[in-house]
């Protein structure tokens, strides 16, 4: 076992915790503005903390607590959120090659850690070569500490906000407008962004509930799957 492999190591859980502080210094705004938003649908500061400790992933977090809000039910808020949630197959998929032959246990905990975010760090360290399973490990889990304690921060600290200060019930909104730019970024997923928005619109008329949320994601991934790059030719 080496020192990068030690799970143990006072330096191993070091190395992680030092490549996790930048994802640590952006999960704090963004958990704290959940934790508002959480509280002001009715939900303790006690049930944000497991919300985040059980689901661990902000962006169906704050989908899930505007559905709640909004009354769906919750067959239509797991349907949502295990869609938004799928590309953490694809991420899941391509950091398993450098984990080959470890303990399903500790697969399982590693997994459970992946956010956007802890997965573009590890995939760039475990490329360097010089990166193991147990600072990845304590990357993970560095940042999943700081998102519960900040959402539950956000939590307590709700009830002294009144009810859109400071702009806090756009910040859904506002997160989801940014993550749609970065994203935007050649011709087919402009495409699927437009797609997505315009059944969603029009289904959210036609049909009740929350559905056209799920209807309007499939409809966005087919298009990004049968749009081609550019410059790519049929064979």
């Amino acid at each position: 076992m080496t020192p990068i492999d030690d799970l143990r190591g006072r330096e191993t859980l070091k190395k992680g915790a030092a490549a996790a502080w930048p994802i640590c210094l952006g999960y704090i705004p963004i958990g704290l503005a959940f934790g508002v938003l959480a509280q002001k649908i009715g939900l303790s500061p006690v049930q944000i903390g497991l919300m985040s400790l059980l689901v661990f992933a902000g962006s169906a977090q704050f989908i899930a607590v505007s559905m709640l809000a909004s009354g769906a039910s919750a067959a239509s808020i797991i349907a949502t959120t295990f869609m938004v949630n799928l590309r953490h197959l694809l991420m899941s998929s391509s950091l398993a090659v450098y984990l080959v032959g470890r303990h399903r246990a500790i697969l399982s905990l590693f997994a459970y850690g992946i956010t956007d975010e802890s997965y573009g760090v590890n995939l760039d360290k475990f490329r360097s070569g010089n990166w193991g399973i147990g600072p990845a490990l304590a990357l993970n889990h560095t940042a999943n500490i700081v998102w519960v304690l900040s959402t539950a921060a956000g939590g307590y600290g709700g009830q002294f906000i009144p009810p859109g200060a400071f702009g806090i019930d756009f910040a859904l909104t506002a997160m989801f407008i940014c993550l749609l730019v970065f994203q935007l970024r050649d011709r087919r997923s402009v495409i699927a962004a437009a797609i997505s928005g315009i059944v969603a619109v029009l289904l959210s008329v036609l049909i009740p509930g929350n559905l056209y949320i799920v209807l309007a994601s499939v409809a966005a991934a087919t298009a990004g799957l049968l749009v081609r790059p550019a410059g790519t030719k049929e064979v």
